[in-house]
């Protein structure tokens, strides 16, 4: 077990994250795989030398990447796999997946989100559907934002698994001079936190349009953060600090800063956009949407309390009014 290495790594996914992790690896490994779902952005990629949809100022040197636009192939060719999707795609992916094809295979997920209508979080997916043993699945999270590790501005990550000598090992790969990558054990919860913090994050922005201001936003995060602490302890065992970095750090990153896709539909929201006019507007995936209905669906079985996301989801599937809405969702918090 300790003399594990996690071999030639392969990345499945092309937006934002997916480049900015491929830069981070490539500062370790000599070769990556990659895969992109259409042949043609990898013909640009390979003419342009950088991704031309995302990050599109960062490049590449393309003759150390090995291009794919077949998941089994890329799946075959790879010893690790690093999974940078939109949670809405990442069903459909791994079932073009088969299952004896990821024997062997470690597994990551830097996807911060739930597979929609399961409502289960990716590595229980990877366990419970794809038969994968614990051991040979982890996640990677942390309070980053794809453009600033672009800019090479210091980013912190969390890379957690069952067996945390393999978490070491593997956190070297995400290690450089402007990227440091702890340990964890907490896989579930570190998922999970992902996926509140976006719907934390459209909250922050909603206050931001409705003009509530920084006093407000303050409090509403706050408690954002004793809202995660409590669902976090209901729904898994395992020992956390919540006030960690890839628990708050990962929050307030994604409530505060502009580059917050989550921070930015909420805006839209609170200025009377209807979701749809907002996920137009922004031509991104925004997580928390998704995540929003997820962890509703998911609290029919814990029933934690959970006024903010109950908020959140209101806006977003109920059609609420948002003033009204975070009117009555102030009296609520303290």
């Amino acid at each position: 077990m300790s003399n594990w290495e996690p071999g030639r790594i392969g990345i499945i996914g092309s937006g934002s994250w997916a480049t900015a992790l491929a830069k981070v690896v490539m500062e370790q490994e000599e070769r990556i795989n990659w895969y992109f779902r259409f042949g043609e952005t990898v013909r640009q990629f390979r003419k342009s030398r950088h991704n031309p949809t995302y990050l599109t100022t960062q490049q590449f040197e393309t003759d150390r990447i090995d291009f794919f636009t077949d998941i089994p192939s890329i799946v075959e060719a790879s010893d690790t796999l690093i999974l940078v999707t939109p949670s809405p795609y990442i069903k459909g992916i791994l079932e073009k997946t088969k299952k004896d094809s990821l024997q062997g295979k470690f597994v990551l997920n830097a996807i911060k989100g739930i597979i929609p209508d399961d409502y289960v979080v990716i590595s229980d997916y990877l366990r419970d559907v794809m038969g994968m043993p614990d051991d040979q699945i982890g996640v990677i999270s942390g309070p980053t934002h794809a453009e600033e590790v672009a800019l090479n501005r210091l980013s912190y990550l969390t890379l957690a698994c069952s067996n945390v000598q393999r978490a070491e090992r593997l956190s070297k790969v995400f290690q450089s001079d402007y990227t440091f990558c702890k340990v964890s054990s907490d896989v579930r919860g570190i998922e999970l936190g992902s996926v509140l913090k976006n719907i934390y994050a459209i909250a922050a922005g909603v206050c931001q349009s409705l003009r509530m201001g920084d006093n407000f936003q303050a409090v509403l995060l706050s408690n954002a953060t004793k809202e995660m602490s409590r669902f976090l302890a209901r729904v898994s065992s395992v020992e956390r600090n919540i006030n960690d970095s890839v628990y708050l750090g990962d929050l307030l990153v994604t409530g505060y800063s502009r580059y917050s896709r989550n921070r930015t539909l909420g805006t839209l929201i609170g200025k009377g956009y209807s979701v749809m006019q907002a996920q137009a507007e922004m031509e991104m995936t925004a997580e928390g949407y998704y995540g929003a209905k997820c962890i509703h669906e998911l609290n029919k079985k814990y029933r934690v309390d959970l006024p903010i996301a109950d908020a959140v989801y209101d806006l977003l599937y109920n059609k609420e009014k948002a003033k009204e809405t975070f009117k009555e969702l102030s009296l609520k918090l303290t």
